[in-house]
């Protein structure tokens, strides 16, 4: 069975993998010389490397390079208010219409322009471990509370790009609107963590 036989020849590379045949940053061999090795059709080894990219064992874009991914590091957030402590940047500063549910969070009309900024989170190391986008109305204001919600989003093309994912791979996103001493919302974000890099443990 075609869907059997892409995963235990993923499992093998992962085998291989763990035993040291490939370390970390290293490429492995092109899809057809593996897809020759195991004597399997090019689509079969496609699927397994699909698999390999999504559970974070692999890294790289369809039809490029593909190396063993580095271990990301897992990391607890428990307070989706505290400032980011490692490097930043700014990926985007548009203003916005606002859409139904931003129009929501911040109680302003639909298509009201928004302040807008999206932000890529880095680890020690320099890879991407969050992205956070965050909306507001006019000036940015001093908040005196905060509420969070967390659901899980498939990601987008941007937003796996940065993030080094497949399209479509699951992220937890917590949502963060920042409230004023009246409760009237200042601005609202979407934080989102990939699965295999963060757990979430809020705390009050």
């Amino acid at each position: 069975m075609p869907d059997a036989l892409h995963r235990r020849i993923a499992d093998d590379i992962r085998r291989r993998i763990t035993a040291g045949e490939w370390r970390p940053g290293q490429a492995l061999p092109s899809r057809a010389d593996l897809a020759a090795a195991y004597h399997v059709h090019e689509q079969t080894m496609r699927l397994a490397y699909v698999l390999l990219r999504r559970t974070g064992i692999l890294e790289g874009e369809e039809r490029k390079r593909v190396v063993v991914a580095h271990p990301p590091a897992v990391r607890t957030l428990t307070d989706a208010d505290a400032a980011w402590p490692y490097s930043c940047e700014v990926t985007d500063a548009r203003p916005l219409p606002a859409t139904e549910e931003l129009a929501s969070r911040l109680k302003v009309a639909v298509g009201a322009t928004l302040r807008h900024e999206t932000v890529e989170c880095m680890d020690p190391g320099g890879r991407s471990a969050m992205l956070a986008s965050t909306w507001w109305r006019g000036s940015r204001k001093a908040h005196a509370s905060y509420t969070a919600e967390i659901d899980t989003v498939p990601l987008g093309v941007d937003q796996a790009h940065a993030l080094g994912l497949l399209v479509d791979t699951l992220a937890f996103r917590v949502v963060r609107t920042r409230l004023d001493g009246h409760g009237t919302p200042v601005e609202t974000a979407d934080l989102l963590l990939p699965m295999d890099r963060w757990r979430i443990r809020l705390h009050g």
